[in-house]
């Protein structure tokens, strides 16, 4: 696995999340990319049970994603993280006395896999309660392991067909000790997924309270 970066692209003007994947797709294409397989991520949301009383509930989320999928990952809202084989849904349904799963705030994004040279593109449609959300892309750089010797070049390709959507550097590598030099890994990937699902999440509370 090599370094990746997962980021949201506004759907463009006049067009449906559809249309707009599908103006990607061909960007993509025009450029060279060969499209390769398909791909999943999704995220199920667990609130801890028998927490202090007056402590706000932790979460926890349980990710899985087609690119491993003989593990999946668990990550505790603001702590630590575990990675586990695909074993781990069937404990968490027998702690649901200890946590339980908020079935309403499960996220999935799906779509297609692209290659093009060293480079591996994911474009993804975000859906929630069965309602496309948002689009992901997410670009691996595959034979570089370290963002402080790749980013650059990574930022360019995304430019090549994202334009003025290409994100700044994830927060996740600079919030390392060693930086940007630090070794990436799947758990940066699954993170910035989660960032992503989470932001959409707002997004949908904020539209419905407008409403």
């Amino acid at each position: 696995m090599g370094v990746t970066c997962v980021c949201q692209v506004p759907v463009a003007e006049g067009k449906s999340v559809q249309q707009t994947v599908d103006i990607l797709h061909k960007k993509l294409e025009q450029l060279g990319a060969v499209k390769h397989g398909s791909f999943c991520v999704d995220c199920e949301t667990y609130h801890a049970t028998g927490n202090v009383s007056g402590q706000p509930s932790k979460l926890l989320y349980v990710m899985h994603n087609s690119e491993t999928p003989l593990s999946c990952l668990a990550l505790f809202e603001g702590g630590p993280c575990l990675i586990a084989d695909a074993n781990f849904d069937v404990l968490m349904v027998k702690l649901k006395s200890h946590f339980q799963n908020a079935k309403s705030h499960k996220v999935e994004c799906r779509g297609s896999r692209y290659r093009y040279c060293d480079f591996l593109i994911k474009v993804g449609t975000v859906t929630m309660s069965s309602s496309a959300r948002g689009i992901s892309v997410e670009v691996e750089y595959c034979p570089c392991v370290v963002p402080g010797d790749c980013w650059n070049l990574m930022k360019e390709f995304m430019q090549s067909f994202l334009g003025p959507s290409v994100p700044e550097l994830p927060s996740v590598f600079a919030a390392k000790p060693e930086g940007l030099f630090a070794a990436a890994d799947c758990v940066d990937t699954m993170t910035q997924y989660l960032e992503l699902f989470n932001k959409l999440r707002k997004q949908q509370i904020a539209g419905s309270n407008v409403r």
